[in-house]
């Protein structure tokens, strides 16, 4: 058996001090999710406060990170988080589990939390840990306090070089503001993909840490058990995702192809989620994506892979009318919540507003939603472009308002007085209108990760997606499939194919690692790792009641769909009655 990403590294804040471990036998093939929730069940207090001494930030990739199976380098970071107040796994593209698949690292325990400089609790000390094939460094960074994610991967890059991974907060994570998400560098470098959703971004400013850097230069490719048979198994991966046609349309659309369908389903999120049908839906869809980037040229692309060896490549560049970038990549969500929700239909503007996301450290969903609110509030009117781009650059800039916003919808709908506020467990919902498809409605209720697409989403079961009538049992198998991929490090766009073949992932694991485990194991992981969630949840004070949707989904009939969200509160309690 070759010993696979086996060293653990374990970082104090406190006292800076650094450990390395070996990654226990009872994880031996557990990456990702698995791990990230298991370490903050077993080591953080469930009632500890999220920004607090006690929480820990745990990065994590799986078995399969570093080689050439589709889609394997995906990275989870987890900890408690700010804005559910449960424990939270958020999931990202880029190279940063690569990078730390050839460090041989699978996982990174970022724990304590450095002393005040002076009397204020939140002015604490800056710092960047740097991991390098001989070592891993704390480095004092204060001079890097207050840069936007793009200023400072070039600091970086001037000091450490070009080959570098890095995972980063922007100035709303220093902020420890629960919309700040962790930007992962992408191919090219740039700070875009995010491990986005539930604060964590926070928890990392909480740290005292702005960054992470990874430098794998001396380092080895990875190693398979079985290198011939592997071989053949990850090509034979590979050739099925290119031939199938969801995969196909992903690779022509990018996510922004979902938009046609979601409209025409009536679950597009429009006017703070008042309906699910956007008028000028033609405007903001995925053809519309395509043949803007294709005519304005310069470094427009319409088929980007975020990291190495991607075949399903769903990312973009989305250039300005002089072909220069303006951002990447422009993605369905985004164009969702900063979009339609807020009745935008204008791509140039949604893409200035994920740009400075970007650059910030904002999660583009929770913010949307809270534009969304904003604008129902009368803030400013739904369509105000100047006012969207305004409202952005106040979160930025720490105002008083920018900050109500940063912390997300659940409390700019408090402090503004707005009652329909479109959020589960404190997180704001994604881009699918949920009277209109119910199992992902049962999801975002159901799931330990609050309002979350990707913990379950039921959109590619050929059903009747308004009939609540077993819906609870295509959410749950939907939920346990999506902890098990993240849980493998796997992208969730590779389930259109390994989800019916777990039986060629089990092969994957085993010629690469050595390690024989079935598909009914596999399963079992992705159930597992959710009861373990729950029950973390449980003791952190959540109850039925948490299960829940807010009221107005309830109470009013959606007028896209013609329907409310109607599944009965035994239903939405069945679905992990058994876990």
């Amino acid at each position: 058996m070759v010993q696979i990403l086996n060293k653990v590294i374990r970082i104090n804040m406190a006292d800076l001090s650094i450990k390395e471990e070996v990654l226990s036998n009872e994880y031996s093939y557990l990456g990702g999710r698995a791990l990230t929730s298991r370490i903050i069940a077993q080591e953080v207090e469930a009632t500890c406060h999220p920004l607090g001494v006690k929480n820990k930030l745990v990065f994590a990739i799986g078995i399969l990170a570093g080689t050439p199976v589709s889609s394997a380098n995906r990275i989870s970071i987890g900890g408690k988080s700010p804005l559910t107040g449960g424990i939270k796994e958020s999931n990202g593209g880029g190279v940063t589990a690569l990078k730390m698949a050839r460090l041989g690292i699978r996982m990174l325990i970022i724990e304590g939390k450095p002393s005040p400089l002076g009397s204020k609790p939140d002015d604490l000390p800056l710092y960047t840990v740097v991991i390098k094939k001989d070592g891993v460094q704390i480095v004092e960074a204060n001079i890097l306090r207050g840069m936007g994610n793009f200023q400072l991967i070039e600091n970086l890059k001037q000091t450490y070089g070009e080959n570098i991974a890095v995972s980063s907060i922007g100035p709303i994570g220093e902020r420890c503001q629960s919309s700040a998400g962790i930007a992962n560098t992408d191919r090219e470098g740039r700070p875009s993909r995010y491990c986005g959703r539930g604060g964590l971004g926070a928890v990392m400013g909480s740290k005292g840490l702005k960054a992470i850097i990874f430098d794998d230069v001396g380092c080895s490719a990875t190693v398979s058990h079985n290198r011939e048979k592997f071989q053949q198994l990850y090509k034979e991966g590979n050739q099925l995702l290119l031939n199938n046609e969801i995969v196909a349309g992903y690779a022509k659309y990018g996510t922004a192809g979902m938009l046609e369908n979601t409209n025409a389903m009536g679950i597009l999120p429009t006017r703070n989620f008042s309906t699910g049908f956007f008028n000028e839906g033609e405007k903001i869809c995925g053809e519309a994506l395509y043949q803007m980037i294709k005519e304005r040229g310069g470094v427009g692309d319409t088929t980007h892979a975020c990291m190495p060896g991607c075949v399903i490549r769903c990312s973009n560049v989305f250039p300005d009318k002089q072909g220069n970038e303006l951002v990447a990549p422009l993605e369905y969500e985004t164009i969702g919540l900063m979009g339609s929700n807020c009745e935008i239909a204008d791509f140039d503007v949604i893409a200035e507003l994920n740009y400075h996301c970007n650059d910030y450290g904002i999660d583009t969903i929770e913010v949307g939603a809270a534009l969304g609110v904003a604008m129902e509030a009368g803030l400013i009117p739904f369509g105000d472009k100047d006012g969207a781009v305004r409202l952005i650059k106040e979160i930025g800039e720490g105002t008083v308002l920018g900050r109500v916003l940063g912390e997300g919808a659940a409390v700019t709908g408090r402090v503004l007085g707005v009652a329909r506020v479109p959020v589960v467990k404190g997180q704001a919902m994604p881009a699918y209108e949920p009277r209109g498809i119910k199992g992902l409605g049962i999801t975002y209720a159901t799931s330990p990760m609050g309002a979350d697409h990707t913990a379950g989403n039921t959109i590619r079961q050929k059903i009747d997606h308004r009939n609540p009538e077993g819906q609870e049992a295509i959410s749950r198998r939907a939920q346990f499939m999506a902890a098990l991929f993240d849980s493998l490090g796997l992208c969730v766009f590779v389930g259109v194919v390994f989800g019916a073949r777990l039986d060629l992932l089990a092969s994957l694991i085993e010629a690469h690692s050595g390690i024989k485990v079935s598909e009914e194991e596999l399963l079992n992981l992705g159930k597992e790792t959710v009861a373990i969630e729950r029950k973390f949840n449980n003791n952190a004070g959540f109850t039925k009641s948490h299960d829940r949707l807010p009221d107005f989904f309830v109470a009013e009939i959606c007028p896209s769909s013609q329907n409310s969200f109607d599944v009965s509160e035994k239903q939405l309690d069945s679905v992990h009655q058994d876990d």
